[in-house]
């Protein structure tokens, strides 16, 4: 059986949400002393409050806001008393327990491939904040600077990868990619795969308009759809912070970025519409770019 402590870990591991239920006040008799607690989540509990009606009602609370993704702590109040109404039997302590709810939802994971000039300063903002953050690229000495990011909030997970695609595949749905690496070809690559991956939160390329046009019509030819294609944000960044030192584009991804994030944590992620033709072998994919 796990602690409290270990369950919640678990079900952040596993990227299933919960809600922590802690018992903050008693008075009167009651099964369990303020602070005990237990992690619910939609299909599994760890530890108990009680039992009985108490920690039946505090079960259904707390799949309800699962359900609806609930944000913010809400706090129950019930009597334990044969004359007071219970939906899941009565108990008779004769006392009153308040128990919070906290909710614990999956953690954003965003994905910076390229870790340049830009993507360093990227990830900087970014380890400050409570997200899975896997920073990407193929060059091993880019990565020898990533402990310059110590102490993070942030889960740092880096990755030496020539062929990045396969780091953005395994990424979890509603992930956030932010395609910046050094190589227009690597890019346009990983752009493929982020249009191939199911359910990925957003997109983002970092470049020109010019840049953007040729990634269209080469994105296009590889059997994209127009309406897929739009999936891709370029350039990105905020309207009201423009410049071209890697600061000040870093300060203006990650404000839009976060924002995405707390909008998407609102609504559940949408289906990726899929794509129509079979992947292009990456040989072919080169050759159209370079």
């Amino acid at each position: 059986m796990l602690s409290w402590i270990e369950a919640v870990t678990a079900l952040r591991n596993e990227r299933r949400p919960g809600v922590l239920a802690t018992v903050t006040a008693v008075r009167g008799h009651a099964p369990r002393e303020p602070g005990a607690k237990m992690v619910i989540s939609s299909q599994e509990i760890f530890g108990t409050i009680g039992g009985g009606n108490l920690e039946m009602a505090v079960m259904e609370r707390a799949r309800q806001m699962i359900a609806v993704g609930a944000g913010q702590p809400q706090s129950i109040s019930m009597k334990l008393s044969d004359k007071a109404p219970a939906k899941f039997g009565r108990q008779c302590c004769g006392g009153e327990v308040t128990v919070l709810l906290e909710p614990l939802p999956v953690v954003a994971t965003v994905a910076i491939f390229g870790v340049g000039n830009v993507g360093m300063e990227l990830a900087r903002i970014l380890s400050r904040h409570d997200l899975e953050l896997h920073l990407v690229d193929s060059r091993p000495e880019f990565l020898e600077e990533l402990p310059v990011l110590e102490p993070s909030v942030a889960q740092i997970q880096p990755a030496v990868a020539v062929l990045g695609e396969q780091v953005l595949s395994a990424l979890p749905g509603g992930a956030h990619v932010l395609i910046m690496t050094h190589d227009h070809a690597e890019d346009f690559h990983l752009c493929d795969a982020a249009l191939r991956h199911p359910g990925l939160g957003s997109i983002g390329l970092i470049g020109s308009s010019a840049k953007w046009a040729r990634f269209q019509k080469n994105l296009g030819a590889s059997g994209f759809s127009d309406r897929q294609i739009a999936a891709i944000q370029c350039p990105i960044g905020i309207e009201q912070v423009r410049g071209k030192q890697p600061a000040v584009i870093a300060v203006s991804v990650a404000a839009e970025l976060l924002a995405r994030i707390t909008d998407a944590a609102k609504q559940p992620v949408p289906d990726a519409e899929p794509a129509q033709n079979p992947e292009p072998a990456r040989s072919e994919a080169k050759m159209r770019i370079v």
